[in-house]
């Protein structure tokens, strides 16, 4: 059984009342949403639920706004990829926001960079992630709010990788990690659990990545064959 969409473990009481209750749709509860996004960007943890919450508060109360919350949303739910999550933080945002010609210093063009780096992380182009998150000082203040952002984002593409691969090259690793050396081995067996064997990483089997053999099975009743065959020689009335 899979895990509810809106359940997150870390959630105080006080926000679980507030999602739970009528204050959820209260535009003085923004402030409170705000000091929550503030402290998943602290602590690590992360709420899609809350999150979204707080940008269709921002939807009916646009005078609300708080650009520097509505981009940490966004950088949180980057390090949760492949998730959907971050296209569901887009739909909820002002159509202004997402214009493909955004002024300069806006909100909008915060959000188209980020949405860059957002297509690199599901068309699995790390080594273009690292090399953009590196080619504009906007992108460090984006993600200076997020403790131990670029750590995270190793983590969630090791995961991605564990539930595709077996095995694969050092040096290709390195380059989607961004890390090398005695750091690349380091994060590799102590926080993966992954082998380093000459050129090679090795990755344990799991469920997702494991081989296995599938047997398709047809279950088609006699009765539906051959209501079929009968349509099939039908004249239309």
């Amino acid at each position: 059984m899979g895990v509810p969409f809106d359940y997150a473990p870390e959630r105080p009481e006080h926000i679980d009342a507030v999602l739970n209750g009528l204050d959820r749709y209260n535009p003085e509860t923004t402030t409170t949403f705000q000091d929550y996004v503030a402290a998943q960007c602290e602590n690590q943890t992360y709420d899609c639920y809350a999150n979204l919450a707080l940008l269709k508060l921002y939807q009916f109360n646009p005078h609300l706004n708080r650009d520097e919350t509505i981009t940490n949303i966004l950088v949180k739910a980057l390090t949760v990829f492949p998730s959907p999550d971050f296209s569901l933080c887009l739909s909820l945002l002002q159509p202004h926001v997402l214009s493909p010609q955004p002024s300069a210093n806006s909100l909008a063009e915060a959000v188209q960079k980020l949405t860059v780096l957002h297509t690199q992380l599901n068309s699995a182009s790390y080594a273009d992630f690292w090399a953009t998150l590196d080619s504009d000082d906007l992108y460090a203040d984006l993600t200076a709010d997020v403790q131990g952002f670029e750590e995270l984002m190793r983590v969630r593409m090791a995961v991605v990788v564990s539930q595709s691969m077996q095995s694969i090259d050092r040096k290709v690793l390195e380059q989607w990690l961004n890390v090398a050396g005695d750091k690349f081995e380091s994060f590799v067996k102590e926080v993966c659990g992954w082998r380093v064997e000459g050129e090679k990483v090795v990755i344990p089997l799991n469920k997702e990545n494991e081989a296995r053999s599938s047997v398709v099975r047809e279950n088609v009743k006699f009765d539906q064959f051959s209501r079929m065959i009968r349509r099939a020689y039908e004249q239309p009335a």
